[in-house]
């Protein structure tokens, strides 16, 4: 992959953007479903937001290799060819290792977070 421009690994900023703007599209989803993200159970809330997230990562990556968070932050999810998941599984694993949290805050030199080795993807720019 190039060092940097279209088809390089980006940055933690870019990625995170996408994951936040995802994230916040969860939240509103949640808002809208329910009119309240503070009601009374909040934690309720952040798990349907948690479950909502991943539906809309997991269904979005399999049909477009994007999510919208990420195509707005210019970035999107391709198969290294190290892993033999077929490629809904492995938007599945990548998925869930991302709502971890903890696999994707931890990256190699080459900027992929261990969801990302997990699924044998790598995140590119467009």
């Amino acid at each position: 992959m190039p060092e940097s421009g279209p088809g390089s690994v980006p940055g933690f900023g870019r990625r995170f953007v996408g994951v936040l703007l995802d994230w916040l599209l969860s939240l509103a989803i949640v808002q809208g479903m329910t009119g309240s993200l503070t009601g009374p159970d909040p934690s309720a809330a952040s798990g349907v937001a948690l479950l909502i997230f991943a539906a809309m990562n997991i269904a979005l990556l399999i049909l477009f290799g994007t999510t919208l968070g990420k195509r707005i932050a210019g970035i999107g999810v391709v198969m290294t060819g190290e892993r033999a998941f077929p490629w809904p599984i492995a938007m599945v694993v990548r998925t869930v290792a991302l709502c971890l949290v903890v696999p994707a805050v931890i990256h190699d030199r080459d900027q992929r977070g261990l969801h990302d080795r997990a699924a044998g993807t790598v995140t590119r720019r467009y």
